[in-house]
């Protein structure tokens, strides 16, 4: 292997250990996030006596904890006190309004982990070790712990995608959002249209954290619950908009075809149908955060994936629709699919 200046570089099994011992990261934050660390840190004075007594914790554990997530940026430590980051003092920090520290209970519960630890059989197979369909497996409890949880994450994606779905558009409207989990993202279409009526549909308990949160909204007068699944129930149209965000993936693509053709029956005409994804370059290698989303699902599903752009496009048209069109969201690895009857 040479380097820049036509030297040979030494080779270094460096990635092979940090990939090896990756569990650790993982374990450290979540471990930080459960102990409360990252307020401690922030309410000061940072130094290990007093985040110990804050998080009820030893001192050896809370040094060497902190010690180690400075080694990984995720803190600073200056003179044996430590201190938050930018991004840590944003994303970790409950006091923050842009903490998204609740995620870790949903992306570390264990039944999201434990084909993971048969991941060289998932590979053999090409599907999950989970039960059935894996993580959709009908009234999956992990989908209200999704709704519950997620929250935090997904809300700085929802004005972004009610602004490409109303386009300006105001005046009476019927939107109906598939899979709505904790119903933000048609929550904000009603808070943007005070003449939106919004229709959630998800399994029934999944839908109680939603209409919580159009409560939490003041929308609740404009917003209806449809439980059951999307695959069965009547979706009582017709509807100005259709949204089916981070529903896709789950599926193979006969699967997704037979959905949005269910959409487009739902729609007006003209009526648009948005899809909320992780959407790799053809490649599939870059760019990392949805190229990667790819073994999330080959290790969670019996069939889904993280769909290029043209596969989307070629779901989208052969359920008819029309004007299609891929809509990435500044500073996200998710990329908004719009398509029209």
């Amino acid at each position: 292997m040479q380097s820049g200046n036509g030297v040979e570089a030494p080779l270094n099994p460096g990635l092979v250990m940090e990939m090896l011992n990756g569990q650790q990261r993982t374990a450290a934050l979540k471990a930080a996030i459960d102990l409360d660390v990252f307020r401690a840190v922030g309410e000061g004075p940072g130094d290990v006596a007093s985040i110990a007594r804050h998080c009820k914790a030893s001192e050896r554990g809370i040094r060497i904890l902190c010690d180690f997530l400075a080694i990984h940026g995720v803190l600073l430590k200056e003179e044996n006190r430590y201190r938050h980051t930018p991004t840590s003092a944003t994303f970790l920090d409950p006091r923050s309004a842009a903490c998204i520290a609740s995620i870790a209970k949903f992306i570390c519960n264990p039944a999201m982990h434990e084909p993971l630890e048969h991941l060289a059989d998932v590979v053999r197979t090409g599907r999950t070790t989970l039960p059935g369909n894996g993580s959709v497996e009908p009234e999956n409890p992990v989908w209200v712990q999704f709704a519950e949880q997620m929250a935090p994450m997904m809300r700085p994606l929802a004005g972004p995608l009610a602004k490409v779905v109303l386009q300006g558009q105001s005046g009476a409207m019927r939107v109906l959002d598939i899979a709505a989990g904790h119903g933000l993202f048609g929550i904000e279409i009603a808070k943007q249209n005070p003449q939106a009526h919004v229709t959630g549909l998800d399994w029934a308990p999944v839908l109680q954290v939603a209409l919580e949160n159009a409560r939490k909204a003041g929308v609740q007068d404009r917003y209806t619950m449809l439980p059951g699944s999307a695959f069965e129930v009547d979706f009582d149209g017709p509807y100005d908009a259709v949204l089916l965000t981070n529903f896709l993936h789950h599926f193979d693509r006969p699967t997704c075809v037979k959905v949005l053709q269910k959409v487009h029956a739902a729609l007006r005409p003209g009526g648009t149908c948005a899809t909320l994804e992780f959407v790799p370059n053809e490649d599939r290698v870059s760019p990392p955060a949805p190229a990667t989303f790819a073994m999330t699902m080959l290790a969670s599903t019996a069939d889904g994936d993280a769909y290029t752009l043209s596969e989307l496009t070629s779901m989208y048209q052969d359920a008819g629709f029309k004007a299609i069109s891929g809509h990435p969201i500044p500073m996200s690895p998710q990329t908004i699919v719009t398509g029209h009857a």
